[in-house]
């Protein structure tokens, strides 16, 4: 039976990816063909819906139609919303917000009547200020970079503030959220004219968790993960990733009516509920995914085309940012992605860089939005303990180099600096190192040194907005894997990396400067401030 399923998968993948190609989410050159009109921008303005025209497109009435599709849709074969003129510049239409129509995270199209049918003459354009119409703009928790995953056993024990943790980032799985009226006390949501239902036990303890850490002063990160394992969010699996195949994360499904039903209302939910404003904490910046190029990981799906996995994840991260952004404009979406930028340490994964260039892509042209980039600069292998000396064949400093680790991060940041991936501001992108850890598994002066490094790192590049260490305590799952990542061991100790990481950024810093220096070999202000870059060969030796 799973053969049977996996044939159907991998068939259907085939068939969905050949009907993006002609639909527009092919080359560059197949998507313009005959495509003579362009919608500039789809913007709020009140309860209104104003989208900016340019190009013209003869049809056999001389109007040009605006088409309403639910992101799972192609072509013109939504709802109408508004006709023009052809030649016009703009055309209106209802946002009807929280209503069975509600245009919020639709796409829109132009088409022409031509034989008795419609033929699409744009692409596709999105809202891209959803933000316009939130009713809660709150001050975002912005005190500094310095992070942490946090151990919620230890949340009460005082270790945040003594570590003086400024942002905190944390998981949420979707699917475990979601209830059905028949649970006591479940939280009724409704949205676009249908009754939503929340697990009161889990969004409790969300609750209780964000009110703690931003009592704290502490800004709160969420990371948005589906483990399909929830009793009532099967519908949030994604088609193609329903083939039995095991994984920690799936995709969301933006490929059925009901699964993005679903999904705009979590974002919805999500949005209002820790928007700051209702009693139930504030979440600054939500992350969708974990590692969204490591297909067989942590986003699954039954295909291997870049184009199709990455077309489907922007679908639902557009659901997402529009749904949230729409309670509270001040929050910060993002996308996740891994440190293999030009090499695969797993066959089933897609290569950062090209996750990167297409999903950049595919907003571009669908409408530029203000997403923010996670990014995870391991060290190359992960269990490798010098984050400041890493091996010559993995860690380079142009383009082309296998792995982008703290060592060579200017890589990354020179490439955000590029005009086509600036926001609409023309600014560079939030870039959030959301999860980069150290392993004492090789010695605790190696993680000490290697702690400090990538965080002086960090500080030192303007555009970075936050470095999440990971984690504050060892799991010992991975310690198998000589991943002994935590400031604390398993029986809650702390490890002497814990003194260094609390020292920095404080009046105190001297000494863990001192302290690192001194295990390295040499002042490693200097190395991080002039860029000095050391790598060592396949026998260890420093060069």
């Amino acid at each position: 039976m799973k053969k049977i399923r996996k044939i159907v998968s991998v068939i259907l993948a085939a068939a969905i990816a050949a009907l993006l190609v002609c639909s527009g989410a092919g080359s560059v050159s197949a998507q313009a063909a005959g495509r003579t009109v362009h919608i500039d921008a789809c913007l709020i303005q009140g309860d209104t819906v104003i989208c900016q025209l340019s190009g013209n497109a003869a049809g056999s009435d001389g109007m040009l139609y605006i088409f309403s599709d639910e992101v799972w849709q192609d072509g013109p074969v939504g709802n109408i919303v508004a006709s023009v003129p052809a030649g016009s510049t703009s055309a209106a239409f209802p946002l009807g917000y929280n209503t069975a129509g509600s245009n919020l995270s639709k796409k829109f199209l132009v088409a022409v009547k031509q034989g008795g049918s419609f033929v699409q003459v744009s692409d596709e354009h999105y809202i891209t200020n959803p933000e316009a119409m939130a009713a809660y703009s709150m001050p975002r928790r912005a005190t500094g970079i310095k992070g942490i995953l946090m151990d919620p056993t230890k949340i009460a024990s005082g270790e945040l503030q003594e570590l003086g943790i400024q942002q905190v980032v944390y998981n949420m799985y979707v699917d475990q959220i979601c209830s059905g009226p028949e649970v006591p006390g479940a939280i009724p949501f409704p949205y676009n004219e249908k009754m939503y239902y929340f697990d009161p036990g889990i969004v409790g303890h969300y609750d209780a968790m964000v009110m703690t850490l931003n009592n704290m002063g502490i800004s709160v990160t969420m990371v948005l993960l589906n483990e399909a394992s929830g009793v009532h969010s099967a519908d949030l699996v994604h088609p193609l990733a329903r083939d039995g195949f095991k994984a920690p994360g799936y995709a969301l499904n933006v490929a059925t009516a009901d699964g993005t039903n679903h999904l705009k209302a979590i974002g919805a939910f999500l949005g209002q509920r820790y928007n700051g404003a209702t009693g139930h904490g504030q979440i600054d910046n939500w992350i969708l995914g974990n590692e969204v190029n490591a297909r067989t990981s942590w986003w699954y799906m039954g295909s291997a085309n870049l184009t199709l996995n990455v077309s489907e994840y922007t679908k639902a991260f557009r659901i997402l940012y529009n749904e949230i952004k729409a309670y509270t404009a001040t929050a910060n979406i993002y996308n996740s992605i891994d440190q293999e930028w030009g090499r695969k340490s797993n066959p089933g994964s897609f290569l950062s860089k090209d996750y990167l260039d297409e999903f950049n892509r595919f907003i571009l042209r669908e409408g530029n939005i203000d997403w923010g980039l996670s990014f995870h600069p391991y060290n190359s292998p992960l269990y490798d303990p010098y984050a400041w000396n890493g091996p010559a064949v993995w860690v380079r400093t142009d383009l082309g180099t296998p792995y982008i680790t703290m060592q060579n991060l200017d890589v990354l940041i020179n490439y955000m600096h590029q005009p086509q991936f600036l926001n609409p501001a023309g600014q560079v992108r939030s870039i959030s190192l959301a999860e980069i850890g150290y392993t004492s598994s090789f010695g605790t002066e190696k993680q000490e040194a290697s702690v400090a490094y990538g965080y002086l790192k960090a500080v030192s590049e303007p555009d970075v907005d936050a470095f999440m260490l990971f984690r504050q305590s060892d799991s010992a799952e991975e310690m198998q894997s000589y991943l002994a990542l935590g400031l604390n061991d398993v029986n809650g100790v702390h490890k002497p990396a814990y003194a260094i990481y609390r020292d920095l950024g404080t009046p105190n810093q001297g000494a863990a400067i001192a302290r690192a220096s001194q295990i390295i070999g040499t002042d490693i202000v200097a190395m991080v401030v002039n860029k000095v870059i050391w790598t060592r060969g396949g026998d260890g030796v420093v060069h």
